[in-house]
């Protein structure tokens, strides 16, 4: 009895001590992220601060019967939270918001201290990409969740580019220039990365007032939660990237044109601005001036002045002077500014840049500690190794994963361990963090986490199987063995691939039998590197799994949908065989398999909320305040998810996503026309006419994202489980045929 009294009486020395604690700023900001994410386990965690660390650390341990976690500030201490709830509650808090985490009733006990250490200063996240492929329409809701989630990843330098544009229309104002000149040279939202980026002006804009208000307003929420985490967001610079009329307030200003992007046409060529010239320090300091007033500042901006494009010249000696001149500009806006610059360029433009030591003379041509490169895509390539480590230049390993949002099973884990290892032992001592440059939110949101696992000392993290058994568990909120042979069949043949631009199942794919030449699919890949057979494995085991948690529906859905997605591909290769080869009957046996795919495909998509395109064209819409704004944004949203631009356009299904709603109005319907024209050509004894077939899909596609043919479902609807059970039934013979 005295034995229970004491620990009692402990546990509300812990709580009194913890009530002190939270005077603390750090273990304040914390708090509310404990109340944001586990309300139901808050008042038995205690937040301490530890005040002596080197570095970034955290530790967790079991006091009474509370939780104790220690960190030497608020992002450390959510690093630990989320180790706790991994590893020990074995739940996942998802970056989607309608995945809510699972924990259990009972907090489970931490058996003994659990103490890391971060491995890496900085851990960086987002790309300019992500702002339009996946958060053009978010709200402070799906904001603060992500955040929370930035921060239980140990995250702490973000990206942080919305609302810049109201900084420019008030900028641009100042110099004298019309509301109608400036909110022209903007592009449609969802586009504006790329307007950003120096890429493309004017397409679909100009750019709506509410557009710029809401983004100001919602920036301002963004970098204040993000700095009570302890993040440093990043914020932009002036680029040297100018509205072409400035030239009527400045006729002599030296302005480049930065030429062609993506097949856009000439009136949507970006105009660069000479740095030499003072204009260009002037609108550096005005832009900073007014950013820092509207946002604040931690002194880090992210400036890309040659992203996919050609410079001017490419003498080292002109590289040099511009982007010292660009760094010069920014310390005379920030004495304290550090330019965080993508180092993308460096490997898409390989064959210009590794020559004649032109990225030596650009990167190195300022102080170096003043310079932070984002080494882009290094599960694929890492640049550092090709440019003897940066020259010293700070850098941070990325990793990409995705492009434009596509839907597919992409993710090489064994190689980006070694990579990451790999930098640690012979990076040099200029490998400062660990990062990730997505450009959209996708379908293997595991491989993300696991990379900022990287940045702390966790000793699982080295041993794939062991880790991937933990995600296992945490998929299914339990030690199950089904989902963990689920896992562990993903883990041997699936996600053991770099992913690559365009990745997509045939599904998405404009129907084609090959006969026109000039066909733009330049961005439509979907070949898959593995037995289509393993993921009928895999979902048998999602479904034999003893759970019910939206983590596992999530992943039934993931898998049918490639399942069937794959099939799909295979059996397309088939029927253009078997048209060559004049088998009308196999061609119609062929035809009435691969619909009944497409409609099961899009039944298994409805069920899951990450997979409705409503969901996307519904937040687009919340943006507006009329309905002209509503439709306006609406067909933004339409836009950049199928013809990117024009139809027939270059980027054309660059970023095409299995979707509900997307499949069976778009996808679905140019294949059910395909293969409507094919049975009307075979009829007639006729070559399947494929030009004017191909022109018909082009304009209905045009009238797809701008007319709004369809409306749509923003919830999901059905039941994945028993969906996936009779499609897994319906299709088993044929696929243990084509594939065992």
């Amino acid at each position: 009895m005295k034995k229970l009294f004491l620990i009692a009486f402990l546990s509300c020395i812990i709580c009194v001590s913890c009530g002190k604690k939270e005077t603390d700023s750090e273990a304040i900001a914390m708090r509310g992220l404990v109340e944001r994410v586990v309300p139901e386990y808050s008042k038995h965690i205690v937040l301490e601060r530890i005040t002596d660390a080197d570095n970034d650390c955290f530790e967790i341990e079991t006091v009474g019967k509370n939780l104790v976690i220690r960190g030497n500030d608020a992002n450390s201490m959510a690093v630990g939270l989320n180790h706790y709830l991994k590893y020990y509650c074995k739940a996942q808090y998802s970056w989607f918001e309608t995945e809510k985490i699972e924990i259990p009733a009972k907090m489970p006990k931490v058996d003994a201290k659990v103490r890391l250490n971060a491995r890496v200063p900085d851990r960086f996240f987002l790309n300019y990409c992500t702002f339009g492929y996946t958060m053009p329409w978010w709200d402070w809701s799906q904001w603060e969740h992500f955040i929370d989630w930035m921060a239980l990843n140990g995250i702490n330098l973000p990206l942080a580019i919305t609302g810049q544009e109201s900084v420019w229309y008030e900028v641009w104002r100042d110099f004298g220039l019309t509301d109608e000149e400036i909110r022209s040279y903007f592009t449609g939202p969802a586009h504006l990365p790329w307007h950003r980026m120096q890429n493309i002006d004017r397409w679909g804009g100009p750019l709506p007032k509410v557009w710029l208000e809401n983004q100001k307003e919602l920036q301002k929420q963004i970098v204040k939660r993000e700095r009570e985490l302890n993040m440093k967001p990043v914020l932009p610079g002036f680029a040297g990237h100018v509205p072409p009329c400035i030239t009527r307030l400045y006729p002599d200003a030296p302005l480049a044109s930065l030429g062609d992007w993506a097949g856009f046409d000439s009136t949507c060529w970006c105009k660069f601005l000479d740095p030499l010239d003072p204009l260009y320090t002037e609108i550096q300091k005005k832009f900073i001036a007014k950013q820092t007033e509207f946002y604040g500042t931690d002194h880090i901006y992210g400036i890309d002045i040659f992203n996919e494009l050609i410079p001017p010249s490419w003498e080292p000696e002109y590289l040099a002077r511009v982007s010292r001149q660009v760094y010069e500009s920014l310390e005379a806006a920030d004495p304290d500014a550090k330019w965080l610059e993508m180092a993308w360029l460096f490997w898409n433009e390989r064959q210009y840049w590794e020559v004649d030591n032109r990225i030596e003379a650009y990167i190195t041509s300022m102080p170096i500690d003043r310079h932070i490169m984002l080494d882009y895509y290094c599960e694929r390539q890492p640049v550092w190794e090709r440019t003897n480590a940066y020259y010293g230049v700070p850098y941070i390993w990325c990793y990409l994963g995705n492009f434009g949002g596509n839907s597919m099973l992409a993710g090489n884990l064994n190689i980006v361990n070694e990579r990451i290892e790999h930098a640690f032992e012979a990076g040099g001592d200029n490998f400062v963090g660990i990062g990730s440059t997505l450009e959209g939110f996708d379908c293997n949101p595991f491989m993300y986490e696991y990379v900022f696992e990287k940045a702390w000392d966790n000793p699982l993290t080295k041993d794939i199987d062991a880790w991937v058994e933990c995600l296992a568990d945490q998929r299914a909120g339990k030690a199950d063995e089904h989902m963990r042979e689920a896992w562990r069949l993903l883990a041997d043949s699936v996600y053991n691939k770099v992913s690559s631009p365009g990745q997509c199942v045939r599904i998405n794919q404009r129907p084609t039998t090959g006969n026109i030449k000039d066909y733009r699919q330049y961005y439509i890949a979907p070949t898959y590197k593995y037995s289509n057979i393993v993921l009928l494995d895999v979902l048998d085991n999602l479904l034999a799994s003893d759970c019910d948690t939206r983590t596992r529906h999530f992943d039934i859905v993931n898998v049918t949908r490639q399942l069937l997605g794959n099939y799909f591909s295979d059996l397309y290769i088939d029927y253009v065989n078997a048209y060559k080869d004049s088998d009308f009957a196999k061609m119609q046996q062929l035809e009435k398999t691969m619909v009944s795919i497409l409609d099961d495909t899009e039944r298994i998509l409805a069920t899951e909320p990450a997979f409705l395109v409503g969901k996307w064209i519904k937040d687009a819409r919340a943006i507006g305040n009329t309905e002209e704004e509503k439709d306006y944004f609406e067909s933004n949203a339409r836009n950049i998810i199928t013809t990117w631009g024009e139809e027939d356009a270059l980027l054309n299904e660059y970023a095409s996503r299995a979707w509900a709603g997307l499949t069976e109005t778009y996808y679905a319907y140019r294949w059910k026309e395909f293969f409507k024209d094919m049975d009307a050509a075979v009829a007639q004894g006729v070559d399947f006419d494929e030009v004017a077939y191909h022109n018909r899909i082009c304009k209905y596609e045009g009238q797809w994202w701008r007319e709004r043919l369809h409306t749509f479902n923003s919830e999901p609807q059905g039941d994945a489980v028993t969906i996936a059970k009779d499609i897994a039934e319906k299709y088993r013979e044929e696929l243990e045929k084509m594939y065992r």
